[in-house]
């Protein structure tokens, strides 16, 4: 069967997008194909808009519409406190939670020799050039519990350590609704160390 060249470079397109195959990328091109004019308009000017007017912040490196984001101007967080996290995704799933009221510093990655990610090809020089203006009294290492994450968690660590702030990283264990003889070791050993007194 013949299709559409402009179908077809619209499904090899939209099959880019990260966890986007070929079937769900042809779903896609057709609800776009059928919708109407307006509302494919609004979709290509949100896409535009995301290239042209975002950048990141020149602080904490999270996404930002104006030099400064918005976490960065909001007079009612805590500057004293920084949670470093990997990317902008950490961000915005750490702000849904509406626990935390610091600051943010993304990294833009997480060590890892193997891949050619050296300290120099993410944000920590600028990390620790915020040591020298801002009173920063803790940080938190919200990084992921992997290997790249627990070896960029550990050179964090050791990093700061000299300028006297608190160092701590985020709680690890069982997940709410979970059964604990379902977690592996790991899990349940992070949660027995990691436990809180109530």
């Amino acid at each position: 069967m013949q299709i559409a060249e402009p179908l077809i470079v619209a499904i090899e397109e939209l099959s880019k997008l990260p966890g986007i195959g070929k079937k769900t990328a042809q779903r896609l091109a057709l609800h776009i194909l059928k919708s109407d004019k307006e509302s494919v308009d609004s979709f290509v000017k949100a896409i535009e808009e995301l290239k042209t007017k975002l950048r990141f912040c020149i602080c904490c490196y999270n996404l930002s519409v104006e030099d400064l984001c918005e976490i960065c101007k909001n007079q009612k967080r805590d500057k004293s406190i920084i949670c470093i996290v990997e990317d902008v995704n950490d961000v915005l799933a750490i702000e849904k939670t509406n626990e935390y009221n610091g600051l943010y510093h993304v990294l833009g990655g997480v060590l890892s020799p193997l891949s050619g990610i050296g300290a120099d090809s993410l944000k920590i020089k600028e990390l620790i050039k915020r040591f020298e203006t801002e009173e920063i009294r803790e940080i938190i290492l919200a990084l992921n519990p992997d290997t790249e994450g627990e070896a960029t968690t550990l050179y964090l660590a050791k990093l700061v350590k000299p300028f006297g702030v608190k160092v701590s990283r985020i709680a690890r264990g069982l997940p709410i609704g979970g059964d604990i003889e379902f977690a592996d070791e790991a899990t349940i050993g992070r949660a027995v160390i990691g436990r809180i007194e109530l």
